[in-house]
């Protein structure tokens, strides 16, 4: 099947929105309030290490559904890894660059 599939769509959709949800919500994993100024620069690049690797592993749960799950070398996983750090941009635009008043 040539072209973007609906999976691949919903794949790059969630891959965008993982990679800024560490720059966008003010909570140590999402649910856990922050301790006075503790949630800093660190933790979000743990966090976004974390999201890179669930959406991986959606990407081959979606892979094994359509069919046999290709081997991937060290190339795969670098490219897609910087990939995930271009998605996390805006993100970090809007915490670390933008002025607010």
């Amino acid at each position: 099947m040539t072209g973007f599939q609906p999976a691949i769509w919903f794949l790059l959709a969630a891959a965008l929105i993982a990679a800024n949800l560490p720059f966008v919500v003010q909570r140590i994993a999402f649910f856990l309030p922050d301790p006075g100024g503790f949630y800093g620069f660190f933790l979000r690049f743990v966090e976004l290490i974390v999201l890179y690797f669930a959406v991986g592993g959606l990407a081959l749960a979606l892979e094994a559904r359509q069919g046999q799950v290709y081997p991937q070398g060290w190339e795969f996983y670098a490219i897609t890894g910087f990939l995930f750090v271009v998605f996390a941009y805006p993100g970090f635009v809007y915490r670390y660059l933008w002025k607010r008043q």
